[in-house]
């Protein structure tokens, strides 16, 4: 998925000039203003100082509205706080659906098949990439306030509905629409603003922002699963909802804090690059992540039911183990990030993508609920490099860096089809026998598109490295 650090597009190219006016703008001790100064001296007459003090106005363009990034100060973390309480809220539902798979299909659901239960968490995973592609240029046009307010309330909005929601299409448009299209707004936005704030510890800054996603998913599972049977599905979706409007509410400020400049509209990105067509590390590069996001999401949604239906475990450990999967990945996105650094992004992506895919076969023999919660464990761990890695991959392999918004962009759009259709395929592969359901091609499903994306993998680390010469690191 982009990441802030690809949409930093701080530079502004209209040259407008700015007339009397004071703005705030990133400083490491707060809002700075800018004032046009007046020429004290007065020897070449009024027409010729006229027409100094319009040169000197021309130089002061909106590009000056966004200084280098201060990397510090009490705005700057104010974004990384602001930014972890956005993901808790879009990625940590997003990561969880597997617990509301499981409910849907025992409970609320019941008469609806996996396929199309599963189609509500990858609609809403789609709508998040998707939209948040689109978002980029609506925050280079200086529509970042009404995004943050507009995202976050779709969200919650989305989050109360599902509450009051008792059929299929109820759900589908609460938790896959509303949802989806408000965490799209608030996506890239949020980690736009932190690459804006800061420069050499952007990759810390955007590491506690990414640990939002663990946290949510966290701290949402656990609520589901304990407040169901205690009050009911509505209450527990409506106090999950009191939660994610109080981390809401907190961003907004956060974010806004000290980011007046925020008004000045910057140059549009281009969302289509006809180049990249001709590119082939580009099209490698998207077949690699089109194959391994066709199996990245299917066993985030069907742990929790595989472990009860296959294995007999209760609701409450079934959806532990998905939270044991979640914490994984937490920890599997600090240690990939370092792996990459040391090893290459292609060849660190490489190698999780082939564990992960070694993983999703091997489930195929898991019998035991011990067994099952270390692969657990272990599958949010490698996998969590699947989403996190490819970004700055795709760095390494584009030839014009100022291009690289708009051909992430233009991938990740690509990609997203694939978290759009990989779970409900995986769902119509799962069959019920006399006496249990089998999971086999959901398992076959999931790792053969990883092993297939890891071929892809192999060939794109072979042709940058013919390409760049600089070894196998890349």
């Amino acid at each position: 998925m982009p990441t802030g650090q690809d949409l930093d597009d701080r530079h502004v190219i209209e040259d407008k000039p700015i007339e009397q006016e004071n703005y705030s703008r990133p400083s490491s001790s707060g809002n700075d203003d800018i004032h046009q100064q007046e020429d004290p001296e007065m020897n070449n007459g009024a027409a010729q100082d006229k027409e100094a003090q319009t040169d000197a106005r021309s130089t002061l363009t909106t590009e000056s509205a966004i200084p280098p990034p201060p990397d510090g100060g009490l705005h700057a973390w104010l974004k990384v706080f602001g930014g972890f309480m956005i993901y808790i809220n879009i990625w940590g539902f997003t990561l969880t659906y597997g617990a509301f798979q499981s409910y849907y299909k025992t409970t609320l659901l019941s008469t609806s098949t996996p396929s199309a239960i599963s189609w509500i968490g990858t609609v809403q995973a789609w709508l998040l990439i998707v939209i948040g592609v689109l978002s980029g240029p609506l925050f280079d046009l200086g529509y970042f306030r009404s995004m943050l307010l507009v995202g976050n309330f779709l969200v919650v909005l989305g989050i109360m509905m599902l509450s009051l929601s008792t059929t299929y299409w109820q759900v589908f448009l609460s938790q896959g629409v509303c949802m989806g299209l408000g965490a799209g707004l608030l996506y890239i936005p949020s980690l736009a603003m932190v690459g804006v704030w800061f420069s050499k510890k952007r990759a810390l800054a955007m590491g506690i922002v990414m640990s939002g996603i663990a946290v949510g998913g966290v701290i949402y599972i656990t609520m589901f699963d304990k407040l169901t049977d205690k009050a009911g599905f509505p209450w527990a979706i409506r106090a999950i909802g009191f939660v994610a409007l109080a981390a809401a509410l907190l961003s907004i400020p956060a974010l806004l804090s000290g980011s007046a400049w925020l008004k000045h509209k910057r140059k549009r990105r281009a969302l289509f690059d006809k180049s990249a067509l001709h590119d082939r590390l580009f099209l490698v590069f998207t077949c690699c992540s089109f194959s391994t996001f066709l199996g990245y999401i299917v066993p985030y949604f069907y742990i929790p039911t595989y472990a009860i239906e296959k294995l007999g475990s209760s609701e409450s450990t079934a959806l532990n183990m998905l939270v044991l999967s979640i914490a994984g990945s937490f920890f599997g996105r600090l240690v990939s990030g370092v792996a990459a650094h040391w090893m290459g992004a292609i060849v660190t992506w490489g190698v999780c993508a082939f564990a992960s895919g070694v993983l999703a076969l091997c489930w195929i023999s898991i019998e035991k609920e011990s067994t099952f919660i270390a692969f657990s464990i272990l599958w949010g761990f490698f996998s969590a490099a699947l989403v996190t890695v490819p970004s700055a991959a795709f760095a390494n392999i584009t030839p014009d860096l100022s291009r690289l918004g708009t051909r992430l962009g233009m991938s990740w759009s690509v990609s997203s089809i694939a978290s759009l259709i990989g779970a409900p395929i995986a769902g119509a592969l799962l069959k019920r026998t006399d006496r249990q359901m089998d999971f086999i091609g959901v398992q076959v499903w999931s790792g053969v598109c990883l092993m297939i994306g890891t071929g892809w993998l192999v060939v794109l680390w072979a042709m940058t490295v013919r390409k760049q010469k600089k070894g196998w690191r890349v």
